[in-house]
This record gives structure tokens, C-alpha cells and sequence, in this order.
């Protein structure tokens, strides 16, 4: 199991229509093309055998790395220090702001900064998951992969041939490998990967200059955009990008993740694949990207969000799917790869999801809370998507008071979920609130009915008075942090008693060293085998109750805390495990929006704080 790195070891480029993570030994161990949901061309990371990477690393194995980010930018820099010199890796993908396309660029720009350096090139794609064949032609320029309809062409820049020093091709297997010696005062050179790029040409290193400057470009004018000038804002400015490199340009739909497959425990079975729009992440992500005042961002999910409710509406297929490919289709099939060994041994490897078709209620509490929000902010309902939403909550209002399988997607059945419940109240409440605002027509006597009878029904029976806590369904005493959104989301009052007790409850049986699970799989079996680490979704909501729940130092110290379990380049997956490393797939779009919307309340606050605190000065004047 040494073959495969730490989860946290990597960092994330893209190009905004897919991505690729590049570990700190300077292996490209994940990247699926053409898009973030299409089957993989490098994997080793869930199989070192017959995943496929692309690495480059000093010939020598007595080295040092150090990874950053390109200032402002998505442009990730992994350095080498050798006895003989130290050597430079950026990596990149030139930025693609148009329609859906097959050509893609993963640019490797090489440069060496003191002394001399011999790099290793090591390619070998592997198509299809690792399950189709390919060919290989090599030339002197560089190399064309072939597999069915799918082409990988590598360029190459700069020195090219053994007497100048520079650069040795060969075949190696299915793959090539490549010996590139280069000096300080060498231009950079490198090599280009391209899907459906042609034959292999070779490259000027300003070409690559080019690339890099262009790519550059557009990141920091993307970053000058933002609106937030707080505290944190480092933290939060990687978290932004972050999110920007998970979502699909052309339709504007965040995926939760970059990955499938990566465990939540290792060895352990609840491996999923995240390369998909959760209609609950990607409300949450409009949120965080409007509080940072990304208003077109805001209006390309806002619409890929109206679209699929008016699909839904005017087909009348039933309930609203959870989760949705990046262009809007829903064909999400779940199978395993059983081929693949997995991290660190752990199986299955699965792509699709089944969860796709699971009943959800909480997702409309979720779409009518972003489609509220995005209202606030200038992005006006028209007619025809009233009429939609209209027919999607008139639905609810029947169908509401049913077991649903709950937020967290497990295996173990439906039940009385109190956070289904609290979400239908969510879209219940904002459908009315919208309907006021615009002046449309609505059954408002029948929503607002309901409205109420649900957080009746949660007051009588999702608050267990034995535990003084809202508890994660109705016939259970089990806690479930999903609820730390109620005060964050009006049901109710974060001074109210009921919550204060909630939350003292949480505070002893949901957070360990102020990181928070899910719930205690053990309390509450979930049909899947084993345990899992933190969630740390979770534990960003829970510091932004904290701070609206008058705990606000606590708040500060939790967040501080948090911040230091992030990677060496201020990402994270989807769980801390109990040595404090991170699992699950990487990295996720819910913790890096969550961390945002924490960022945001604490700031606030802490502004008010001082505000409030600061003594008048009597006759004082301007």
C-alpha cells in the first residue's frame, strides 16, 4: 500500500470543465477527460497498477518537494531540491470559458532555478478506467495515444535530442518515458498533454510562456472580483478558486467533488462517486459565491437550477432527482470497477451513484432557500419559471409528511427524517416569502398550512425530551449534525432554549477536538459496514451556529482550529480520519463552501462585536 500517497499529498488544476490532482512527488495520479463525470485517463491513485498517472520527478531518488500555488492563481507549483540543483514543475490548464469541448490542455512547464536538474517523464494513460486497450506512435517531437474515438497527443518544448543535452524519448510499455537535462540558464521547456490535439508538434518555450501568462491573467482578474476583504481572506480567496475549479463552465453546475472512489474510511466500503451536481451542494455553493459578491456565478447555477425544476415540473415525473451530471442529464447508473484495487485496498471502486433515485424532501428546502437567495440578489423569477416552482411546491405540500432515506444518502431505509422535515419547512416558507416579494400567484392558504404543520410536527416529535435535543428522526434519540443548519436557516432562534440544549447535546457527542461528525453510525446503522471519520462540513456549520448562538470566541478558536487540518495548500476532502488526515474524496465542494459561509458569519460578528464595544466620545467632532 506504499504505492499510493496521502489523500491531502495533492493539489487541484482545471480548467473549468475538468480537472486533475498532481501529488506533491510531481505524479498526475487523477484525471478524467473530456469532462469531470467522463471515465478516467490517469487513476493510479485508486489503482497504482492499472489506474494510470503522468509524473515527472529529478532523475535522482535523494530529493526534497515543496508544493504552493502560483500567487492569486490555480496554477500549482511543485519544487524539487536535489544536491545538484533545484528544479521547478508548473502545472496548469489554460482556461476554456466556451461551449463543451474534447480539447483539453495539461501543461507542464519545466524550469530549473539553481544549478542543473534531470528530470524522469513517466506516461502511461490508461482509457476508459484502465479497461481499453490503446496504441502508441512515438516521434521526435512527442507521442499520440489512441483508444476507440479517444486521442491524447503529447507536445513537447524546449531541448529535444541527447547530444544538446536534453531530452531522450522511448517507449515504456503502453507508456514513454523521457530524460530532460536542463540548467538554470536554460528557457523553461516542458510538455504539453492535449486531448484531441493532432499530431505531436514541437513547441516553442514561449508558447509556454504564453500558456502560463494567459492562464495567469485569468485567474487573478477572477480573484480581483471578489467583494470580501475580511479576515481570513487567504483561506477563503483558495476556497473561492476551489470552487471555481469544480464547477462546469458551460452550464454552470459545481460537482461535489473531483473524484470517485476515495474512501471515507480506508479499507472500508463507502466509496462514492462525487463527480456530480447534488442539488443541495450546489445551493450552498450560491450562498458562499454571492457572499463573495460572484453575482454571474450566482445566475449561471441560478439558471441551470430553473431549468431542471421546469424539466421536472413539465414532465411530472414525481419527486426532484438529488443529484444530476454536470450537463443536466440524469443517468447516474451505479457500478463498480472491479478491476481496480483501491486505495490503499479499499473497496469497491464505484462509479454512477444510486443514491440518484433515493427520495430526498430536504433537496427542496435547499433549491426554493438558493432560488430566494438568488432573487435577493437581482436574478428576478420570470413567469414561466413561477409556474414551475409554483407546481413543484403545490407537490410538496402533499407529499411532505412521508419516510424519506435522508441527507446522508445511506443504505438503511427510509425513515421520519427531522431534517427532511425542517427543509420542507425551508421550501415551504421561502415559496411564500417569494410569492409576497414578486406578487405571484400562489395557493398560499394551503402552503402556509403546511408550513406550519411541519414545524409543528418537529416541535411535537423530532425534540426528544429525554436528550433535550432535536434528534436525527423521530423514533430515535440519536443526533444528527445535519441540524445545525435550523438556526442558520430561521426555523429556529439561536437563543432559543430548545436549540441551546441541542447544541449542548452536540458539544458532547458529535465533536471530538471541535471536529464534528455526522451522526454515530453505530446508534444509528446506516446499512453500510464500518465507521468514518469527521465530516468536516459539519464542523464549519457548527462554528457558524456556535457564532450566531452567542458563543462567538468559541466560534474564532473552532475555525482557527479547523483551519489547521487543511493541506499543505489550504484544501480538504470530505472527512478528518482520527490522526487528523483527511478521507474521502478530494477536495470537496462542501467544505470549501461552508468554510466560505463560517468565514463570512464570523466576520460579520466579530465586526458588530467590535462595533458595540467601542466607547462613545462625548462632544467629539468630525
Amino acid at each position: 500500500m506504499t504505492s499510493y500517497p496521502n489523500i491531502s499529498d495533492h493539489g487541484l488544476i482545471g480548467d473549468l470543465q475538468t480537472a486533475a490532482l498532481v501529488a506533491t512527488d510531481g505524479t498526475i495520479d487523477f484525471f478524467c477527460c473530456p469532462r469531470f463525470d467522463s471515465p478516467s485517463v490517469f487513476a493510479s491513485l485508486l489503482d497504482a497498477e492499472r489506474g494510470g498517472y503522468f509524473k515527472i520527478c529529478p532523475a535522482t531518488d535523494q530529493y526534497v518537494t515543496r508544493q504552493l500555488y502560483f500567487p492569486e492563481t490555480a496554477m500549482l507549483m511543485t519544487r524539487f531540491m536535489t544536491a545538484d540543483g533545484v528544479g521547478e514543475v508548473l502545472d496548469f490548464m489554460p482556461v476554456i470559458e466556451g461551449g463543451p469541448t474534447d480539447r483539453h490542455r495539461i501543461v507542464r512547464k519545466l524550469k530549473v532555478a539553481r544549478g542543473t536538474m534531470q528530470f524522469n517523464v513517466d506516461l502511461q494513460p490508461r482509457f476508459d478506467y484502465g479497461r481499453a486497450e490503446h496504441t502508441v506512435e512515438l516521434s521526435d517531437v512527442g507521442a499520440v495515444f489512441r483508444a476507440g474515438d479517444a486521442e491524447l497527443t503529447v507536445h513537447t518544448a524546449g531541448k529535444r535530442t541527447a547530444d544538446q543535452g536534453g531530452s531522450v524519448v522511448e517507449r515504456a510499455g503502453d507508456g514513454l518515458r523521457a530524460t530532460i537535462t536542463m540548467r538554470e540558464t536554460d528557457p523553461a521547456g516542458g510538455v504539453v498533454l492535449e486531448s484531441m490535439g493532432g499530431p505531436a508538434q514541437a513547441l516553442p518555450p514561449a508558447e509556454l510562456d504564453r500558456l502560463a501568462e494567459d492562464t495567469g491573467a485569468f485567474w487573478r482578474s477572477w480573484l480581483a472580483r471578489s467583494t470580501y476583504a475580511g479576515r481570513w481572506r487567504e483561506v477563503v480567496s483558495r476556497s473561492a478558486m476551489t470552487l471555481k475549479l469544480l464547477t462546469y463552465h458551460p452550464t454552470g453546475a459545481p460537482v461535489a467533488a473531483a473524484t470517485f472512489g476515495l474512501p471515507e474510511q480506508a479499507g472500508g466500503e463507502r466509496n462514492w462517486d462525487y463527480r456530480y451536481t447534488w442539488v443541495r451542494d450546489g445551493s450552498l455553493s450560491l450562498h458562499a459565491l454571492a457572499g463573495l459578491g460572484y453575482m454571474d456565478e450566482v445566475a449561471r447555477f441560478g439558471a441551470w437550477m430553473r431549468d431542471r425544476v421546469t424539466e421536472h415540473a413539465g414532465d411530472g415525473s414525481g419527486p426532484l432527482k438529488i443529484m444530476y451530471r454536470v450537463d443536466g442529464s440524469s443517468d447516474l447508473t451505479e457500478e463498480t470497477l472491479d478491476h481496480f484495487e483501491g486505495w490503499r485496498g479499499s473497496r469497491p471502486v464505484r462509479i454512477g451513484n444510486g443514491a440518484a433515485d433515493q427520495l430526498q424532501l430536504d433537496i427542496y428546502g435547499e433549491a426554493m432557500d438558493a432560488v430566494y437567495a438568488a432573487n435577493g440578489h437581482g436574478q428576478r423569477v420570470a413567469h414561466s419559471g413561477w409556474q414551475a416552482l409554483a407546481k413543484i411546491i403545490d407537490w410538496l405540500s402533499d407529499n411532505w409528511d412521508q419516510p424519506d432515506e435522508g441527507v446522508w444518502e445511506t443504505r438503511g431505509g427510509r425513515k421520519d427524517f427531522t431534517y427532511g422535515r425542517f427543509q420542507s419547512w425551508v421550501a415551504l416558507d421561502r415559496a411564500i416569502k417569494l410569492a409576497d416579494q414578486l406578487g405571484r400567484p400562489a395557493d398560499r392558504t394551503k402552503w402556509a398550512q403546511q408550513r406550519d404543520a411541519i414545524y409543528n410536527q418537529i416541535i411535537e416529535r423530532g425534540f426528544h425530551q429525554g436528550r433535550q435535543a432535536f434528534t436525527q428522526h423521530y423514533d430515535t434519540d440519536v443526533l444528527d449534525s445535519s441540524l445545525l443548519l435550523m438556526p442558520l436557516e430561521g426555523f429556529v432562534s439561536p437563543t432559543d432554549p430548545m436549540w441551546q440544549s441541542t447544541l449542548k447535546a452536540m458539544d458532547s457527542e458529535l465533536v471530538s477536538d471541535s471536529l464534528v461528525y455526522r451522526y454515530n453510525p453505530a446508534s444509528s446503522p446506516d446499512g453500510l459496514r464500518g465507521d468514518e471519520g469527521t465530516f468536516s462540513l459539519c464542523t464549519f456549520l457548527y462554528v457558524d451556529a456556535l457564532a450566531r448562538s452567542g458563543r462567538l470566541d468559541d466560534a474564532v478558536l473552532t475555525f482557527d482550529k479547523m483551519l489547521t487540518y487543511a493541506n499543505h495548500l489550504g484544501q480538504y476532502s470530505e472527512e478528518i480520519g482520527q490522526a487528523g488526515e483527511q478521507l474521502g474524496n478530494f477536495p470537496q465542494a462542501f467544505t470549501h463552501l461552508a468554510l466560505i459561509n463560517s468565514a463570512l458569519t464570523l466576520n460579520r460578528l466579530l465586526d458588530e462585536r467590535i462595533r458595540h464595544e467601542q466607547p462613545t466620545i462625548a462632544g467629539a467632532t468630525a
